[in-house]
């Protein structure tokens, strides 16, 4: 690689470390928010610890279902008894990175990239992934008149959330995988990768601006109901077709400080991915719900039902594909060769598995020591 090209793209890598606003992870709908009033603490219970509140954060995306779902049914509440549950919306990784490291929040479900831009930002030391919640839920959704096949999106011009985050990452990646060159920094060249929000992303579409997008739930969806086309799911290009999209992280100050309080969030967080499971249906009403309290709408059926089906709501966090993901920003550019030892602590995690009778999940070699 050129000198000047190694520059410029160690210069866009910093860029995006360095702006909070930018999205590294699946993009949600609506911006940063406080939900109020949702939470409600049982008579008679205790604080854990002592302590009054944690602070917990999430997406408003369908991706994110398990905080949705945890919140609005109330089974984080129910673990954490007299502590109670205070809840931010966020629309961007980065600023709940942010929240994280300045205190504003203490757990965060949020997406593989910025969990990986925020762990090796600070050298190991904000946060730790200590649980998993979500896969797949990622699809290629092209308009059917210009691309009928795959190898017809050469020479397209296909969306995706953000430069640098998960999906422009898989998608750089499915595009050097069949031969051809993009500029990752620019997005020029065989494909014209285009980085736009996931909440104009569908506009775009309907305007002929984009050809396709590499996108999230519910965007995918979305597009779908614009006419657009499946013309690939992500997950057919992973092992046993699972992927994470979406961790629980935590800080690692209060990891420390308050591990009864995490450990009772991780098991709210196992019983909500429970429940949603035996209670399919349900658990999407009251994930739109949630969404409606969040963002002041609710998904139509025709974004929410084919969303719903295409993300599977599991504990393990699927360490293995993080380290692949993370491998893929490197090939792409997009990131120098990261350290990810440490970024999981399991330990709380696989203790609330086996009182559940369930089987420990592995870190795949990133654990603390």
């Amino acid at each position: 690689m050129p000198a000047n090209r190694s520059l410029a793209l160690k210069r866009g890598l910093a860029l995006i470390a360095a702006l909070p606003l930018l999205t590294l992870a699946a993009c949600g709908y609506g911006s940063e928010s406080k939900d109020e009033g949702t939470t409600k603490v049982a008579a008679g219970s205790e604080k854990i610890d002592g302590l009054d509140s944690v602070k917990i954060g999430y997406f408003g995306n369908l991706t994110h279902a398990t905080a949705l779902v945890g919140n609005q049914k109330g089974f984080l509440q129910k673990e954490l008894g007299a502590t109670k549950a205070e809840y931010a919306v966020f629309n961007a990784g980065p600023s709940e990175i942010e929240a994280l490291n300045s205190g504003s929040i203490d757990i965060g479900w949020i997406g593989p990239s910025p969990s990986i831009n925020g762990y090796t930002k600070s050298k190991g030391t904000n946060l730790r992934i200590i649980g998993g919640s979500a896969s797949g839920g990622v699809k290629l959704v092209v308009n059917p008149d210009k691309i009928k096949s795959l190898k017809d999106v050469k020479g397209k011009k296909i969306a995706t959330p953000q430069l640098g985050n998960t999906q422009d990452v898989a998608l750089l990646n499915w595009i050097s995988d069949q031969g051809w060159k993009v500029d990752a920094e620019s997005g020029k060249g065989d494909v014209s990768v285009v980085r736009t929000d996931n909440k104009v992303t569908p506009d775009a579409y309907k305007n002929g601006s984009i050809d396709g997008a590499w996108v999230p739930e519910p965007t995918a969806s979305k597009l779908v109901a614009e006419g657009g086309k499946v013309l690939l799911d992500e997950a057919d290009l992973w092992p046993d077709k699972k992927f994470v999209i979406t961790n629980i992280i935590v800080s690692q100050k209060f990891l420390k400080e308050h591990p009864d309080v995490v450990e009772a969030v991780l098991k709210g967080s196992v019983e909500t991915n429970k429940w949603i499971n035996a209670n399919p249906d349900e658990a999407k009403a009251s994930a739109n719900a949630q969404l409606k309290i969040d963002s002041g709408k609710e998904l139509p059926a025709d974004v929410i039902d084919p969303a719903w089906k295409s993300i599977q709501f599991i504990n393990d966090p699927l360490a293995s594909t993080l380290n692949t993901e993370a491998e893929h920003a490197v090939k792409a550019g997009l990131l120098e060769k990261p350290d990810l030892a440490g970024i999981y602590d399991l330990t709380l995690l696989n203790k609330v598995l086996e009182a559940e009778g369930e089987s420990a999940v592995d870190d795949a070699g990133l654990g603390t020591k």
